[in-house]
């Protein structure tokens, strides 16, 4: 029973593959086999070439003239805050763009001002802390000298005592 299950499965399988191939395949196949028909029946002149008679190109004030009438002075002649903007001149006008950039140069620095100044906070924050991680490894290194040199010298007493006692006529372990 195992053995047909195993089978189906595969055949399940293979046909799954079979018709995921289809479907992402499929539309690029249909559209140029399209496309090489459309060529085909293209290529037989089904009627004759058209023949025109047109006149030159009209300009856009000859398709609408009203547009010619057209100025600036009328496009916001309804509202007083656009038509009081349009009035100023071009000098005051490019006093109050620097004005405005020198504002927003002035703000940016400010805002760097601020991150510097906490940059240089936390680098001497963790300076400090660097320097107690020294200082305190500087104290462990000399205690470890210390316990070596303490170590050092209770084997030589060891040493010197066991020495002794085997003289004596101690037999040891």
């Amino acid at each position: 029973m195992t053995r047909r299950s195993g089978s189906c499965v595969r055949c399940c399988l293979v046909l799954f593959a079979v018709v995921s191939a289809l479907c992402v395949s499929g539309p690029a196949l249909y559209w140029k086999f399209k496309k090489g028909l459309s060529l085909k029946t293209a290529a037989l002149p089904s009627c004759s070439p058209c023949v025109c008679d047109c006149g030159p190109p009209m300009s856009l004030l000859n398709i609408a003239p009203g547009l010619a009438n057209l100025s600036v002075t009328d496009c916001g002649k309804d509202d007083p805050e656009l038509k009081e903007e349009m009035e100023k001149q071009f000098v005051d006008l490019l006093t109050e763009e620097l004005k405005l950039q020198e504002m927003v140069g002035e703000e940016h620095a400010h805002h760097m001002n601020i991150t510097f100044g906490e940059a240089r906070r936390v680098a001497s924050q963790y300076q400090r802390e660097a320097e107690k991680c020294n200082a305190a490894t500087e104290t462990c290194e000399s205690a470890r000298e210390r316990a070596e040199a303490l170590l050092t010298k209770e084997r030589k007493i060891t040493s010197l005592w066991e020495r002794r006692a085997r003289q004596l006529g101690w037999q040891g372990e």
